[in-house]
């Protein structure tokens, strides 16, 4: 029997430019513009999660925008509405996924088909068909329905009208998809007729939504662990660890040692290990704290020694960063943390709070570093505020 290899030492600051190439923050426009690249930035990252916390502009517009420097929420519209290249539904969270990896939902949307779905076991058939009914019609927003006699919630985030319960399930089964959204307003639409299916695409295999969960997150990850790979879907960890020594036995995988990292597994393809210049020190990109670079705090903390945290549920005597606090990223450190606020009706950004973190707190090389900030910032509200 083979020994298993010895894993490839690598320090945290190759880890870390691996994983900012692997998300694109390492360039200025790495997607071009429009719609296109919309769905390639989404195609490329596997998801953009959508929030729907608006103190600045929602997360799923922000995630774009700190990688489409000219992006506009007109482009993810066309995208979803007219191009039809991204749908969404959940991955860890409700996302934006690329349209073309449609089919590996497919079997969760048959799963909710056939067991139904915990959050809506409130449904009725009843409310099943006038949903229905009115979808067969045509395009379907909740404000379209004003019939409804509100019911107590079951949980915090459901909502007390009967029909919206039942959109949202016939989403989560498949059967409706959204599209399109105003604010958080989302009109529903049939599913095959949104996409002009005359029948649904071939549901992907167990085996190859394994091999889907790996792929993606090497592609948007470049060095990955089990943890980054299947976050917040524990259940997947058994096959992906069967695939991921599979791949290191043909060698299409190698197993690295991140400093710091302790006994934690890591595995990168080996074109990924080729060194790569860096981010320009000049290049700054205020991220969300949805973004996928921030999202996973243990791993946003090995790669760059930073703990984001995120405090919009927090009593306010005890936040340290503020409300809703986003990294800044400078180059490939992240240097601060800002708390900012869009005030719409003045037509202004307004910062809550600048807090400076990791190479920021040194006073050397501060005044320009503040300078390239803010002039991102400029950029930053100009973005806040169009449209």
């Amino acid at each position: 029997m083979s020994r298993a290899p010895k894993p490839f030492p690598i320090p945290t600051i190759q880890a870390r430019r691996i994983w900012l190439h692997a998300q694109r923050l390492d360039e200025r426009a790495p997607f071009g513009e429009g719609a296109p690249a919309v769905a390639d930035a989404i195609a490329h990252l596997g998801y953009v999660q959508i929030d729907t916390i608006n103190v600045i502009e929602r997360s799923h517009h922000h995630i774009l925008f700190s990688r489409i420097p000219s992006y506009r929420r007109a482009d993810l519209r066309q995208a979803q509405r007219v191009d039809r290249s991204v749908f969404e539904y959940w991955t860890h969270a409700l996302s934006y996924v690329p349209a073309n990896d449609f089919r590996f939902f497919l079997p969760a949307m048959r799963e909710h088909r056939r067991e139904g779905h915990k959050w809506y076991a409130s449904v009725t058939p009843a409310d099943t068909r006038k949903v229905m009914r009115l979808l067969r019609a045509g395009p379907l927003t909740i404000r379209d329905i004003e019939d409804d006699v509100l019911t107590e919630k079951e949980h915090l985030w459901q909502s007390r009208k009967p029909s919206k319960r039942a959109l949202q399930l016939a989403f989560y089964t498949g059967v409706a998809t959204v599209s399109a959204r105003q604010g958080m307003l989302k009109t529903y639409e049939l599913m095959m007729r949104h996409f002009g299916w005359d029948k649904l695409p071939k549901p992907a295999s167990a085996r190859d939504i394994t091999a889907y969960l790996l792929d993606r997150a090497l592609r948007s990850q470049g060095v990955v662990s089990l943890d980054s790979i299947c976050h917040l879907d524990a259940p997947s960890k058994k096959a992906i660890a069967r695939l991921v020594a599979s791949r290191v036995r043909r060698g299409e995988l190698v197993p690295v040692a991140i400093e710091g990292a302790g006994k934690q597994e890591h595995w990168a393809a080996p074109a990924a290990l080729e060194p790569g210049e860096g981010a320009s020190p000049d290049l700054v990109h205020i991220l969300s704290p949805f973004d996928p670079l921030i999202i996973q705090r243990k791993r946003t903390n090995l790669f760059f020694g930073y703990n984001h945290l995120f405090e919009a549920y927090v009593p306010k005597a005890k936040r340290k960063l503020g409300y809703f606090a986003l990294p800044v990223l400078v180059g490939d450190e992240i240097v601060a943390a800002l708390d900012l606020k869009t005030d719409r009706q003045a037509k202004k950004l307004l910062m809550q709070k600048w807090t400076w973190v990791g190479q920021g707190k040194k006073t050397a090389g501060r005044k320009e570093l503040k300078r390239v900030i803010e002039d991102e910032l400029d950029r930053f509200e100009r973005f806040q505020l169009a449209e």
